[in-house]
């Protein structure tokens, strides 16, 4: 039986160095309609979802990443997990919220936030496309951030930030705003990044805070191979890597691929199929 994947701790709570991410099974592919109607075709219904959380659940990978309050579908499946397997798993919502800045905009806002709350997660962390509304890069500011980290807090929930933005990182830190974790982009493609992978990596490295990576694959852009090999290797021990599969075959490599990694040896997979296997550049395994 293989050992449980590698975890960190995060405001407290121990979660899997590896997180489960949602796109592939949401149908957010940042490809195209016509994979994201391919992803929502397939994932129907907690039961076509059961075997990709089963196979990460196999390995002790237990914590889910996505906007999952209010998402009936994927929270179905997550309690299916739980319930066919007997196996927690630890929640990381990010919702969008309304930051407007009125009485009704902290009422919609507080809304969400319990929302999540009911529906099982622990964390909240903002998303990008609304705390990036608050930003003052003059002030090196995130204006009323507090209000929603009090929210968060107030719920029972443990708050973060989703910082596509990677001042987020900085302007937190330096203000000290009540965050135990950040989302950061980062991949070896510098794909969806806002500055070049080398900066990207000098503010996780910099980080007060653990930083949960997405984003790993360029959304498909290079393969698993390459793509988890610079996470694995460029990141800190308390850093995660945020992992997204369509099916459980390529949750069982990911996750070889990635203990490869984090021990410093060769994955042992299968090598790919070719019209001619018999090629001496293929070589061993």
């Amino acid at each position: 039986m293989e050992p449980l994947f590698p975890r960190t701790t995060v405001g407290g709570v121990s979660l899997s160095r590896m997180l489960i991410g949602t796109n592939w099974l949401l149908g957010y592919s940042h490809t195209g309609m016509a994979a994201d109607h391919m992803i929502t075709q397939h994932h129907n219904s907690k039961e076509r979802m059961f075997p990709v959380l089963n196979a990460f659940l196999e390995n002790g990978v237990d914590t889910i990443m996505g906007p999952l309050g209010g998402n009936e579908l994927i929270l179905s499946a997550i309690e299916y997990a739980k319930d066919r397997t007997g196996k927690n798993m630890i929640l990381i919502d990010t919702p969008i919220i309304n930051v407007e800045d009125s009485a009704q905009g902290r009422r919609e806002a507080e809304r969400v936030i319990r929302r999540g709350r009911e529906d099982g997660a622990t964390f909240c962390l903002l998303h990008h496309s609304s705390v990036e509304q608050l930003v003052n890069k003059g002030k090196a500011t995130i204006e009323r951030l507090d209000d929603y980290t009090r929210m968060i807090r107030d719920n029972g929930l443990i708050p973060g930030l989703s910082a596509h933005m990677p001042e987020l990182v900085t302007y937190s830190d330096a203000n000290g705003y009540d965050v135990e974790t950040y989302i950061q982009i980062y991949n070896c493609m510098g794909f969806m990044m806002q500055v070049e992978i080398e900066t990207v990596s000098s503010i996780i490295h910099h980080a007060k805070k653990p930083v949960m990576t997405i984003k790993s694959m360029a959304a498909g852009r290079c393969t698993p191979y390459v793509g988890l090999n610079f996470s694995w290797n460029t990141i800190r021990d308390c850093d995660m890597v945020t992992v997204g599969c369509f099916r459980e075959e390529e949750v069982r490599e990911d996750i070889e691929i990635s203990r490869a990694a984090l021990e410093h040896r060769f994955r042992d997979l299968e090598k790919r199929s070719s019209p001619n296997q018999d090629q001496a550049a293929f070589g061993g395994k």
